[in-house]
């Protein structure tokens, strides 16, 4: 009998030993060499990154009263997401968002957007004008809310190719423009591939 509780209990450690996982640790964002076939947050801050910087750079996206300190007004979207992937594309405007009002040039609206407003606050207060519990000297102006100069609309393609026996490509683009508004003409434009090459049983979803 101790013979068999002896023998089940060592059956018992390997399967534990063979089940144990991987501790959790934290990712040092700042070093961090590993590389998946998906898309991660490392290729969204490369993206968006290489896009602001080039969209500060462009004559064109200059405020023409720049030197009074005058920024150019932003709405963003759609971002269409052409991969397998499902993915916020937040993850790359959200990041761009921060650069360029960070940069001193732009401010982007949160009233106007192409599925509606993205903070629906800027209306809701201005219907409680009429509301007994509201100190009217905080009301909000019926024609203060600025219209955006330009909108920030793009897609993120992915290609998958097949390179040999055991190894794949996928091809990720993230195509955007910066079109303005006043005459329709794209006045930004930039494309940033991400390639990358692994084995055939890795997958990019």
């Amino acid at each position: 009998m101790k013979k068999v509780i002896y023998a089940a209990t060592i059956a018992a450690s390997a399967l534990m030993a063979g089940c144990a996982t991987t501790p959790t640790t934290y990712v040092d964002t700042a070093n961090d060499a590993v590389v998946v076939m998906g898309l991660d947050y490392k290729d969204f801050e490369k993206a968006a990154t290489q896009a602001t910087n080039n969209i500060i750079a462009s004559p064109l996206m200059v405020h023409k009263n720049a030197a009074e300190g005058a920024r150019h007004i932003m709405s963003v979207g759609p971002i269409i997401n052409d991969t397998t992937q499902r993915i916020d594309t937040d993850q790359l405007t959200k990041k761009m968002r921060i650069n360029l009002l960070n940069s001193g040039r732009f401010v982007v609206t949160t009233a106007v957007g192409i599925n509606g407003a993205e903070d629906e606050m800027t209306a809701k207060i201005r219907e409680m004008k009429n509301s007994k519990i509201v100190n009217k000297s905080t009301l909000k102006k019926q024609d203060a809310v600025v219209l955006p100069d330009f909108n920030l609309s793009g897609k993120i393609v992915q290609r998958n190719h097949s390179v040999d026996r055991s190894t794949q490509q996928v091809d990720y683009y993230f195509q955007l423009t910066m079109t303005n508004l006043e005459n329709g003409l794209a006045y930004w434009e930039g494309e940033y591939p991400i390639i990358k090459r692994g084995s055939n049983k890795s997958v990019s979803w």
